[in-house]
C-alpha cells in the first residue's frame, strides 16, 4: 500500500477514537452549538483583562519609581516676611523646638502629675475617713505635698499655654500652603528662604534687595570693610552649620573651567590663582597658540587659538582663563558642556583712570594731557577704526563680545544695548564678581567651585603703586559714566546681583567670618613666604623671573621672597607671587614640552641674527626673561605705529592663515 493512503487510514482511526470519547463529545457539541459565538467572545474578554492588568502592574511599578526620584528632589523652601524685631526672636527660640514633641512632653507631664494629684487626694480621704491615722506630722507631710503637686500641675499647665501661644503664633505665620514645581512653599517670619533639596542644601533670598550705595572713587581706594549689613539676616544663622556641612559633604570641585579675563579689574591676581590650582592638579590649560600671552585678542575668539586644538594633541582642556574676546560658540567647541564661566567686573570710573595710565600709548590717549582734557576734548578726534583704540571707551562691553560704541545722545539705543548685553551675560556666565569687593568675591568663588580656602587666598598682582593713582573729581567721575554708559549699565546691575547671591548662598554674617578667615590666611602667608612683607617697587625686586612686565606710565609692583624657603614651601610662596607672563611660560613648557624647545631654539637664532655683538644691551631689558622682553616688543611696536595702517598691528601678531579667517569672522552676539 502507498505511504499517503497508510497514513490517511491512521488519522481516521485516531480520530473515530477521540470522537467516541465522552468528554470529546460533550466538547464538540459546546463547540458546535449556537452559543459557540459566546463562549469566544468571554475568552476574548479573559484575555485581555488579563493583559490590562498586566499593563496597569507596570504602569504601577513605573510611576512609584518617578516619584521616588522625584521625592529626592523636592526642595523644601519657607518663605520668611519680614516681621518686627520680637518675632523674629520668638522665631529663632522657637526653631529648634519641634511643637507637636513639646506639646506631647507637656501632655505627659501634666498627665502624671494628675495621677499623683489623685492618688494624693485618695490618701488623704484615706486619712479623714479614718483608716490611716498617722499622727499631726504625717498629715503635715502629706499637706506639703499636696501643695507641691498642685504646684507642679499649674507649672506644666502654664508651660503648655505658653507653648501652645507660640504654635498657635507661628500657625497664624503660615497662611498658605502650595505645592509648585518641585517646590513646597511655606511662609515663617524671617528673611531668607530655606532650600532643602538633594543634594544639597541651600539659602535663598526672596525680599526684595536694596543695593548698597556705591562707593565713590575716593572712597574705593580706602575700601577694606563689608558693605554695612542688613537687618534681614537673622534666620540666616539658624541654617548656616548644617547648610555649610552638607554643601561640604555633597559638594565635588569643579575642574572645567572658563574665566573671561577682563582689563584692570584685578584679574591677573584671579588667573594666578587658576594656574595655581590647575598646576598643583595637572590640569590642561587652553594657552594660546604659539605661546602668545593672550588668545589673540583684540580679534574674536575662535577654537584654533589655542594650542593642540588644530593639531588635536590635547583630548580634553579643563581650564582657559587668558585674555580673549568672548565669543561662546567658539568657546564651547574647545570646553566641556559642564564647564563653570564666571568673570569680574569694577567701578568703570576707578578702572578709566586705570587704563588711561597704563595705555597711555594709544592713539585715543596719545594727544591727551589728562583724562579730563581726554573727556572734554579727545573724544571729538576719537578714531574706533585705530588699533587699541577700543580700550578707551567701554573696555568691559568690548570684552564680553559686544559693540563698545553708543551714540549717548539716544538713550533708547543705550537702554536696549545695555538690556541685551546684560541678558546674554547672564546666560553665558554662572557667576560675575566684583573686583571692589575681592575677598568676598573669592568666598563665593570658593563656594560656587566647591574648593578649599588655600586654593583661593592670593596677593595682589599687576598691581599698581600709590604713586601713579590719581584722585577723580565727582565732576570727572560724573564725565566718566556717560563716556562709559554700557559699562556702567553693566556694573550696576552685577553689583546688585552679586549682594543678592551673597544674602542667597552665605549671609552676610557668615560671609564677614569667611572673609576674616582668608585675610588672616593671607597674612599668614605673608608672613611665611614675603621678605618685606607685601609689594615692593619693580626696582627693588631681586628676582628677574619674579620681575612683573612694566608698560605706560604705571609701576606695577612685584615681590621678593623670604631668604631660606626651601622645598614644597618655596614652591609655593613662588607660585603666589609669579607674574602672569612668566607662569604662562611655565605652563607652556610643562604642557608642550617640544614645541617650547623648538621655539627657544627660533627665538635665539633670530635674536642672534637681528643683533650684532657690538651693540649694547640695556641692561634692564637683559635682566628680563623671554616672554616679559616679547611682550615688551609687541607693545613698543604698538606704540611706534601711532595713526598708521590700523591692520598693521594685526598682521603682525596673527599667522598669515588664522588672519583670513578672522577677520573674516563676526560674532553672532555683536549688536548691530
Amino acid at each position: 500500500m502507498p505511504p499517503s493512503p497508510r497514513k490517511s487510514i491512521k488519522e481516521r482511526e485516531l480520530f473515530s477514537l477521540f470522537s467516541s470519547l465522552p468528554c470529546c463529545s460533550w466538547l464538540k457539541v459546546v463547540l458546535c452549538s449556537h452559543m459557540r459565538n459566546l463562549w469566544m467572545v468571554l475568552m476574548a474578554l479573559t484575555v485581555l483583562c488579563v493583559a490590562i492588568q498586566i499593563l496597569g502592574v507596570v504602569w504601577q511599578s513605573r510611576n512609584d519609581k518617578m516619584l521616588s526620584e522625584k521625592l529626592l528632589n523636592v526642595q523644601f523652601t519657607i518663605k520668611i516676611q519680614r516681621t518686627l524685631p520680637t518675632e523674629q526672636r520668638d522665631w529663632v527660640r522657637l526653631r529648634s523646638s519641634h511643637a507637636p514633641v513639646v506639646e506631647e512632653e507637656m501632655r505627659s507631664q501634666e498627665e502624671g502629675a494628675l495621677k499623683q494629684r489623685a492618688k494624693g487626694k485618695q490618701k488623704v480621704a484615706e486619712h479623714q475617713h479614718g483608716r490611716d491615722e498617722p499622727g499631726v506630722e504625717r498629715r503635715v507631710q502629706e499637706h506639703h505635698q499636696h501643695l507641691k503637686l498642685s504646684y507642679t500641675v499649674n507649672k506644666v499647665k502654664d508651660s503648655r499655654k505658653e507653648a501652645r501661644g507660640k504654635v498657635s503664633a507661628v500657625n497664624a505665620a503660615l497662611p498658605k500652603v502650595t505645592l509648585g514645581d518641585d517646590e513646597l512653599h511655606l511662609g515663617v517670619p524671617g528673611s531668607v528662604v530655606l532650600q532643602l533639596g538633594h543634594p544639597s542644601i541651600k539659602v535663598v533670598s526672596t525680599l526684595p534687595y536694596k543695593p548698597p550705595e556705591l562707593l565713590s572713587t575716593n572712597q574705593l581706594k580706602s575700601r577694606n570693610s563689608l558693605a554695612p549689613l542688613g537687618t534681614n539676616s537673622v534666620v540666616a544663622v539658624v541654617i548656616n552649620e548644617v547648610k555649610s556641612e552638607v554643601a561640604s559633604a555633597t559638594c565635588r570641585p569643579k575642574n572645567h573651567i572658563v574665566f573671561l579675563k577682563t582689563h584692570k579689574t584685578a584679574s591677573s591676581t584671579i588667573l594666578n590663582i587658576l594656574y595655581r590650582y590647575g598646576d598643583s592638579r595637572n590640569l590642561t590649560f587652553a594657552l594660546p597658540l604659539n605661546k602668545h600671552s593672550q588668545l589673540f585678542y583684540p580679534f574674536f575668539f575662535a577654537s584654533h587659538f589655542v594650542e593642540g586644538v588644530r593639531s588635536r594633541s590635547v583630548k580634553e582642556f579643563h581650564i582657559m582663563c587668558n585674555h580673549m574676546r568672548f565669543r561662546p560658540p567658539e568657546v564651547r567647541k574647545v570646553m566641556p558642556q559642564d564647564t563653570f564661566y564666571f568673570s569680574i567686573l569694577k567701578n568703570p570710573v576707578a578702572m578709566m583712570e586705570s587704563i588711561f595710565i597704563y595705555y597711555k600709548s594709544i592713539p585715543a590717549f596719545h594727544k591727551a594731557r589728562s583724562l579730563d582734557d581726554f573727556l572734554d576734548n579727545g573724544w571729538r578726534g576719537y578714531n574706533t577704526s585705530l588699533p587699541n583704540n577700543h580700550y578707551a571707551r567701554n573696555i568691559l562691553t568690548f570684552d564680553f563680545g559686544f559693540d563698545n560704541n553708543v551714540a549717548t545722545e539716544t538713550p533708547g539705543d543705550l537702554e536696549t544695548r545695555g538690556a541685551k548685553a546684560i541678558g546674554a551675560i547672564e546666560q553665558d556666565f554662572h557667576l560675575i564678581l566684583i573686583s571692589e569687593y575681592f575677598d568676598e568675591s573669592m568666598i563665593l568663588l570658593k563656594r560656587a567651585l566647591c574648593w578649599s580656602l588655600d586654593d583661593v587666598v592670593s596677593f595682589k598682582l599687576n598691581s599698581r603703586s600709590e604713586r601713579t593713582r590719581h584722585m577723580l573729581s565727582p565732576h570727572t567721575a560724573d564725565k566718566i559714566r556717560a563716556w562709559n554708559a554700557l559699562d556702567w549699565q553693566l556694573y550696576l546691575h552685577f553689583n546688585i546681583t552679586f549682594w543678592r547671591r551673597v544674602d542667597a548662598t552665605v549671609g552676610r554674617e557668615e560671609m564677614r567670618r569667611e572673609v576674616t578667615r582668608l585675610q588672616e590666611r593671607r597674612a599668614e602667608l605673608a608672613k611665611t613666604c614675603l621678605k618685606d612683607g607685601g609689594a615692593v617697587d619693580p626696582s627693588q625686586v631681586k628676582d628677574a623671573g619674579l620681575k612683573p612686565f612694566q608698560y605706560g606710565a604705571a609701576i606695577i609692583q612685584g615681590y621678593n621672597l623670604n631668604p631660606g624657603l626651601v622645598g614644597p614651601t618655596k614652591t609655593h610662596c613662588q607660585n603666589l607671587v609669579t607674574p602672569e607672563l612668566q607662569y604662562t611660560d611655565t605652563l607652556y613648557t610643562k604642557q608642550f614640552p617640544e614645541l617650547a624647545a623648538r621655539q627657544r631654539q627660533a627665538a635665539k637664532l633670530v635674536a642672534s641674527q637681528r643683533q650684532p655683538s657690538s651693540v649694547k644691551v640695556n641692561p634692564n631689558k637683559a635682566a628680563m626673561t623671554g616672554p616679559v622682553r616679547v611682550r615688551e616688543a609687541r607693545h613698543s611696536r604698538t606704540a611706534r605705529s601711532g595713526h598708521r595702517n590700523p591692520h598693521a598691528q594685526k598682521q603682525n601678531d596673527l599667522p598669515s592663515s588664522a588672519l583670513s579667517k578672522i577677520t573674516a569672522a563676526r560674532s553672532d552676539r555683536n549688536m548691530p
